[in-house]
C-alpha cells in the first residue's frame, strides 16, 4: 500500500478534509499530561499540525517521503520516516522511550496496520496505566441530494478495487480490534461520532475522489473510473440544485479512544 499513497499524496494533501477543532479539544480533555504525542501515519500532517497546538512535542510518522514533504514545519514538530514494521529497537531509535508518551493518534490510517504488531508497540510506548490511544477516520460525504446520488453510482464501481480493510472504514470502526479501557469519564471506547466540512468547487471535488485508495488501485490497472461520462453526470448534478460553483462537502468522523491500562511487555 505503501506505493499506492505515494502516487496519491499530492491528491490527499489537496482534496482531503481538515478534522475540526472539537475533535481536538475531546482528545486534549481525556489527556491527563500534554507533553509528548506520537502521530502515527501523519500523512501530509494534518492532525500533527493541530496536535502541536495544544500538546508540548509532537512526533509524526509515516512511511511515505513524498507524503511527509507535503507536511507543514512547526518548530515543536519532529517528523520522522519510519519502515512499515519497527523492532523494539528500532521504535525507540525512531520514534521514543519505553512509557514516554502521552497519546498516540492515527488520523485515517489504523484500518492499514498490523494491528497486533502496532498495538503492542502501544502499548509499550504509552505511560502507564493513563496513556491514550486515539484512531478516528471519516466516512459518508454529503453535498446535496443530486451530487450524492451520482456519487452512490460511482462508488459502486470503486467498491471492487478497495482493499477488504476499508470495510472497517465504511462500518465507522465499530467493528475494529481495540483492546483498550475506557478513559475517565466515560463507559465505552468508541465509536464517537464528529463531522466536519470542507468548502469545494467541482474540480477539487474530483481530487478528493481521485484521493480515493480504490481509484488508484484501478488506475494503476489501467481503468478510469471518472470517465467523461461519469465526469459529465457529475457536472449536471453539480448545478442542478442551487447553482453554486462551491459547495459544503461534508463529512462524518468516526472516533475510537482509550487507555493503555496495565503494562504489557512485547515482544522483540
Amino acid at each position: 500500500m505503501a506505493e499506492l499513497f505515494i502516487k496519491q499524496a499530492e491528491n490527499y494533501a489537496e482534496g482531503r478534509p481538515s478534522y475540526p477543532p472539537e475533535l481536538f479539544e475531546f482528545i486534549a480533555s481525556k489527556t491527563p499530561f500534554r507533553d509528548l504525542v506520537w502521530d502515527v501515519g501523519t500523512g501530509n500532517g494534518q492532525a500533527a499540525r493541530s496536535l502541536a497546538g495544544m500538546y508540548k512535542n509532537v512526533i509524526a510518522t509515516d512511511t511515505s517521503p513524498k507524503q511527509l514533504s507535503l507536511a507543514p514545519r512547526l518548530p515543536n514538530i519532529r517528523y520522522q520516516q519510519t519502515p512499515p514494521t519497527m523492532s523494539i529497537a528500532e521504535l525507540e531509535s525512531n520514534v521514543a522511550a519505553e512509557s514516554s508518551i502521552d497519546v498516540v493518534t492515527v488520523a485515517a490510517a489504523l484500518h492499514w496496520f498490523d494491528l497486533p504488531n502496532f498495538y503492542q508497540q502501544v502499548k509499550w510506548v504509552l505511560k502507564k496505566p493513563h496513556g491514550v490511544i486515539v484512531a478516528w477516520t471519516y466516512f459518508t460525504t454529503q453535498v446535496n441530494g443530486s451530487v450524492d446520488a451520482v456519487l452512490q453510482r460511482f462508488y459502486s464501481t470503486v467498491e471492487p478495487y478497495f482493499e477488504p480493510a476499508i470495510k472497517l472504514v465504511w462500518d465507522k470502526y465499530s467493528s475494529i480490534h481495540f483492546p483498550f479501557e475506557p478513559v475517565d469519564g466515560l463507559d465505552h471506547t468508541g465509536p464517537f461520532l464528529f463531522a466536519t466540512e470542507k468548502l469545494m468547487d467541482l474540480n477539487l471535488y474530483f481530487t478528493y475522489l481521485k484521493s480515493w485508495s480504490g481509484y488508484q488501485t484501478a488506475k494503476a490497472k489501467g481503468v478510469e473510473l471518472l470517465s467523461d461520462d461519469v465526469i459529465d453526470e457529475f457536472k449536471r448534478a453539480w448545478s442542478t440544485e442551487d447553482g453554486q460553483d462551491q459547495k459544503a462537502v461534508k463529512f462524518q468522523i468516526s472516533l475510537r479512544i482509550g487507555r493503555v491500562g496495565k503494562d504489557i511487555k512485547p515482544k522483540d
